[in-house]
């Protein structure tokens, strides 16, 4: 199982906290640092010192780290055109020598769209499979050809489909890609695009109860496009909060605002016992790769627990 940082800077956050975390997710042996693509602050907080922009931020970490893996979870089809996407992925890709991986939605949160002035179109789902139909035939399209589409939302006309990005399609080696991230609750459309696209499929703080009826259903999506199942990535990302003790444990709940009980009933949460036998369970369900939400940036301390005492005795792939 793979074990991924994944951060929500829009809280709070310079360049330099997330810098700290992904230079800890590195030195720790975590497979990758993701991060929220958010312009506005969740809940009571401020969000001071402001957002940082995404992409930017994973350039400035594609140079500054040379392991992990980077990417988002996941990029809005709302804030930014599918051409200007590709050419920001692409680049990133290549300024981390191939670690790229590009989490992409509908987007759902309507307030941010309003305090920066971005449309928030009332269905959204034609914009997001145009989006991954543009991005991945950009990259796609072998260097010399053009690549032109005509959609409700997008048209493009003879576009030379550059940069390309190091990596090559883990759906199609033979052409250039990076590996896309699908993510959704629906029942039928989002496994389908999963299906599609997809090199991973993401459940986003679900009930886990539910986790393996959803990848019951996304596999069964996989079969009726016939792809083989096992080639999609089965993840799943929880808040994360562990302590070697209840009163560690009560103090980093505090620190985020949430509750203990609640925290062990939905996340990866507890003693590194409990958070190992939750991640087992997943794992037992076919998860391969859980994104642990990590919300105090501060606390590194929190990254080397989770290193030393969860990590070492979770499955192995």
């Amino acid at each position: 199982m793979d074990l991924r940082i994944f951060t929500e800077p829009q809280q709070g956050a310079t360049y330099d906290d997330v810098l700290a975390v992904a230079r800890a997710t590195e030195d720790l042996g975590f497979d990758a640092f993701f991060r929220s693509d958010h312009y506005l602050a969740m809940g009571d907080g401020d969000g001071l010192p402001g957002p940082t922009d995404a992409w930017t931020t994973l350039a400035g970490l594609a140079r500054e780290t040379s392991r992990i893996r980077l990417g988002t979870l996941v990029s809005s089809a709302t804030f930014r055109y599918p051409g200007v996407l590709a050419i920001q992925v692409a680049q990133v890709d290549q300024m981390s020598g191939g670690r790229v991986e590009l989490g992409l939605g509908a987007g759902w949160f309507a307030e941010e769209h309003a305090a920066y002035g971005i449309p928030f179109p009332a269905k959204r789902f034609g914009l997001l499979t145009e989006q991954l139909e543009v991005v991945t035939g950009l990259w796609g399209t072998p260097v010399g050809e053009t690549f032109s589409f005509d959609g409700e939302h997008y048209t493009l006309t003879d576009s030379p489909a550059l940069p390309k990005p190091v990596q090559r399609s883990p759906l199609d080696p033979s052409r250039a890609g990076v590996p896309v991230i699908v993510g959704g609750g629906g029942p039928t459309r989002t496994p389908r695009l999963a299906a599609r696209f997809g090199a991973e499929y993401n459940q986003s703080f679900p009930e886990i109860a539910s986790v393996p009826g959803r990848i019951a259903h996304i596999r069964q999506a996989c079969v009726e496009v016939g792809r083989d199942p096992q080639t999609l990535v089965q993840s799943v990302a929880l808040v994360l909060c562990v302590g070697r003790d209840e009163a560690e444990l009560a103090r980093r709940a505090e620190a985020i605002g949430r509750e203990v009980p609640e925290l062990r009933e939905h996340g990866v949460a507890g003693t590194p016992d409990e958070a190992v036998e939750r991640l087992t369970w997943l794992a037992e369900q076919g998860v391969e790769r859980v994104y642990l939400q990590v919300l105090d940036l501060a606390d590194l301390e929190h990254l080397q627990l989770v290193a030393e005492a969860v990590a070492p005795h979770v499955p192995q792939a």
